[in-house]
């Protein structure tokens, strides 16, 4: 069909091609003789009519059949090829990167050390390394001078300790407990000079303490639960020369609910049966417990709470029970750095013949020892970090206290001290200043004082509690090769009152005290320091208690081993 439409085609062409040759020619012609071109007309027809055949259709002229599908068992077939054994050395080389050496801890050191007054100082600590399981550790320490300020030996002291303690940290858990040993030689060198110069029995002005504790805790205070707690028992005793015993058991508990990031509440709780053996048997009980809850409003900090406590004591018309009302608000202008805060409360403070013979060792027997009522607390304060090295505290209050104990001289025996108390309400105007400076581990310097201005309702003086108690220390690590330390404390004057042998009282003053102290430690190796302390460097025989002055100046050098 394609080639009759291609026939048909060039047969047009060419009638067109040769009737226009044809009057090209005549028109040359003419123009050659002159002529005039006559019209023409060229008719091309066409008459043909192209016709195609129809193809012819036809599907599946024959079918195949899909093969059908059978069972086959396939069998596989695996063989074990191993290649020859070769004695090929491949020089080869991994390289890694070398692991970072820990630094050595020196977890023990033993210390020995000599000095005037025929003293003697030792100590050792144990503790194990690196550990994420447990902590256990024991220390033992011994300090002694076998004479001091007044009449020879007759003024030695000598004190000697040891502890055992322990953690074990389980999954969001740790349990742990600690036992302690302690003993404590003293003499009552307080005495009056005796007449004709006559001697004291040695043996007659001795006291020795001896001290046991044993305690045990639990807590999950590094758990990051909501709630958190600790919970802690503990058993102490102590006994003396002249047949005073007490016993103590207590437990306490802290504990706090996070409600949210805002507030939380907290419940804390102290129970404590106490037995007290002197001329006669003493049992004292005592029960405290204290609610409050804490919301954060922006950069407001409120407290609401109270305390409800309980105490046995029968001395000087006590108030065995009482509630303490807690309100305190607080500011907080820039957050972790800066705290202003105000508030009123109270509390009862547990008074035990264990802490307070470790601040006057000098107590006469048959004391009568009660718990301290802080009946009205009105105080404010603030709390500001600077740059992170220097951290300020300061605090302002007046308190009301029943049974502030205070220590006056024996009546029969000045160089013993008894319990006496104000018997109404002693107001007390309190001042607190502290200032520290870190940086890094180089340098520490810091400021304390603390100031008390007594207004007693019966007695005529505050015995032995000095308005002002300051201090001032500062460590210097040089290059870790010398380190510096350094204390300058003063405490204010205070009276004692003394009875004369015809029955009359005359009040002692003691002198203020500034004490410089001094200490420098020197690292020979990691293993090796040689340290020397210098007390009272001024050398003043100062009396903290009257009829009580102090050693002079006291050194003490010696080297300390770490391993």
């Amino acid at each position: 069909m394609k080639n009759k439409i291609r026939l048909a085609s060039l047969a047009i062409v060419m009638s067109v091609g040769y009737s226009y040759l044809n009057t090209a020619q005549a028109q040359n012609q003419g123009w050659n003789e002159g002529t005039k071109l006559e019209d023409a007309e060229v008719v091309v027809e066409k008459s043909r009519v192209i016709e195609l055949p129809q193809a012819a259709r036809n599907y599946e002229k024959f079918r195949i059949n899909p093969p059908q599908i059978g069972d086959r068992n396939v069998r596989y077939r695996f063989n074990d090829y191993r290649l020859p054994s070769q004695d090929i050395e491949l020089q080869m080389r991994v390289l890694t990167i070398k692991q970072d050496e820990l630094t050595k801890l020196y977890g023990n050191y033993l210390k020995a050390g000599l000095g005037n007054y025929g003293s003697l100082y030792l100590k050792g600590y144990f503790h194990n390394k690196r550990s994420d399981v447990a902590s256990y550790g024991a220390q033992v320490s011994h300090i002694s001078s076998s004479r001091g300020p007044v009449d020879k030996d007759n003024s030695a002291v000598s004190n000697s300790d040891i502890s055992l303690n322990g953690e074990r940290y389980l999954k969001g858990f740790t349990v742990g407990g600690d036992l302690k040993y302690g003993r404590e030689k003293r003499y009552f060198y307080g005495y009056e000079p005796l007449v004709d110069g006559a001697e004291v029995d040695r043996d007659t002005i001795k006291q020795v303490f001896n001290r046991v504790q044993a305690q045990g805790f639990f807590h999950n205070q590094t758990s990051g639960a909501p709630f958190l707690y600790k919970a802690n028992a503990r058993v102490q005793y102590i006994n003396d020369a002249y047949d005073m015993s007490e016993s103590n058991f207590a437990v306490d508990l802290r504990s706090e609910y996070g409600i949210d990031e805002l507030s939380a509440f907290k419940v804390d709780a102290d129970l404590s049966f106490l037995s007290h053996q002197d001329s006669s048997s003493v049992s004292r009980g005592f029960f405290k417990v204290h609610a409050a809850y804490e919301r954060k409003l922006n950069a407001l900090r409120l407290t609401l709470g109270a305390k409800v406590a309980y105490t046995g004591d029968d001395v000087n018309s006590t108030r065995n029970f009482n509630v303490y009302p807690m309100v305190q608000l607080g500011l907080e202008p820039v957050e972790g750095n800066l705290l202003i805060y105000g508030g009123i409360g109270g509390d009862l403070e547990r008074t035990t013949l264990y802490s307070l013979t470790q601040e006057n060792p000098y107590l006469a027997p048959n004391v009568q020892v009660a718990d301290v009522n802080k009946g009205l607390e009105l105080y404010g304060g603030f709390q500001a970090n600077i740059a992170n090295y220097v951290h300020l505290n300061g605090r302002v209050a007046y308190q009301n206290f029943r049974n502030l104990y205070f220590f006056n001289n024996n009546a029969a025996d000045p160089s013993k001290f008894d319990l006496i108390y104000d018997d109404g309400v002693t107001n007390v105007f309190n001042v607190f200043a502290e200032a520290s400076f870190n940086y890094s581990d180089e340098i520490r310097l810091g400021l304390k004082a603390d100031y008390n201005s007594y207004n007693t309702d019966d007695l005529e003086q505050p015995f032995h509690r000095p308005e002002l108690m300051a201090s001032v220390y500062g460590t210097y690590n040089f290059y870790d090769k010398i380190l510096f330390n350094s204390e300058l404390y003063y405490i204010g004057d205070s009276f004692g009152q003394i009875t004369q042998m015809d029955g009359t009282t005359v009040l002692r003053q003691t002198d203020s005290i500034i004490d410089l102290n001094l200490k420098a430690d020197y690292r020979f190796t990691n293993n090796f320091t040689v340290f020397l302390m210098a007390n009272n460097i001024f050398g003043k025989k100062y009396e903290r208690f009257v009829n009580y002055p102090n050693k002079s100046v006291n050194l003490l050098g010696g080297v300390t081993y770490s391993f």
